[in-house]
């Protein structure tokens, strides 16, 4: 590439497969995520979610391969698409494409996740039932009905068993949602160091908006302006009966024990 700076200018680089993808979950902070890694110089990233491997496999390797930004050399190509995580040949076909990709997991107490998925559902689509109604199969009973995807997604558990029969624990970072709302930096510092990058995205680049009760970037990725979330992000949750909560924290407890004792990290949720 000629000097000063025309290497971008001329469309040099190349497009690769992503060497990392937020596979996971909806709902626990993966725009986020995505948004503050853009900050990083050496980071490359599709902007939408490809939802490759759960709802565009057919369309080929080549194809998804396209949709990817391009890079320089050092620069390393990323995509998010949190519905991975719950997608049950989802690991099967990434290990086919390429079995040392790194995999960045963003976990969130399941029961606000799920108070989250429905407050999503529910502005959407403003007649659907209530979210005990949805919730439970039998409300007298406390019968949690699994089968509804609010309450399967938040089984972390089960879900990153089918994931280890393809990668090794060496392969994935679990990234606390929690924690990349109070400590923003901190939890960036673990998400670079993974990724084999500088630490470039430091506490300079936050700061916490009130009104949002999200941490904001003071300079994003290509622009002077500081930029919070989206309208989209940090809707009010609507009052659940606290039984309803109560109950779902029993039900998630062992499922969450079982995920602190295969990631080695305690999530604080119990």
């Amino acid at each position: 590439a000629p000097p000063g700076g025309l290497a971008v200018a001329s469309g040099s680089g190349s497009k690769k497969f992503p060497q990392a993808i937020i596979v996971g979950v909806k709902k626990g902070g993966t725009r986020a995520l995505l948004e503050f890694l853009r900050v990083h110089p050496d980071v490359r990233a599709v902007g939408a979610e490809p939802h490759f491997f759960d709802r565009c496999y057919e369309k080929g390797l080549l194809w998804y391969r396209n949709l990817m930004p391009r890079t320089l050399e050092g620069q390393i190509t990323m995509e998010k698409t949190p519905s991975y995580f719950v997608t049950k040949e989802a690991p099967r076909r990434i290990y086919n494409m390429s079995k040392d990709t790194k995999l960045i997991v963003v976990v969130r107490n399941p029961v606000t996740r799920a108070i989250s998925d429905y407050t999503q559902t529910l502005s959407k689509n403003p007649t659907i039932p209530t979210f005990q109604a949805l919730a439970f199969k039998n409300l007298s009973t406390g019968l949690i009905d699994t089968t509804w995807s609010a309450v399967r997604i938040g089984i972390y558990a089960k879900h990153l068993d089918n994931w280890l029969r393809y990668f090794p624990l060496s392969k994935f970072l679990f990234v606390s949602g929690e924690r990349l709302v109070s400590d923003p930096a901190g939890e960036m510092g673990r998400v670079q160091d993974f990724l084999g990058l500088k630490r470039v995205v430091t506490d300079k680049h936050f700061y916490f908006n009130e009104t949002k009760g999200f941490p904001c970037l003071k300079k994003p990725e290509g622009s002077s302006r500081p930029r919070c979330l989206g309208k989209s992000k940090g809707r009010p949750h609507p009052k659940i009966d606290p039984q309803v909560v109560q109950r779902l924290q029993e039900f998630y407890r062992p499922f969450n024990m079982k995920f602190y004792q295969m990631t080695g990290q305690d999530f604080g949720w119990d």
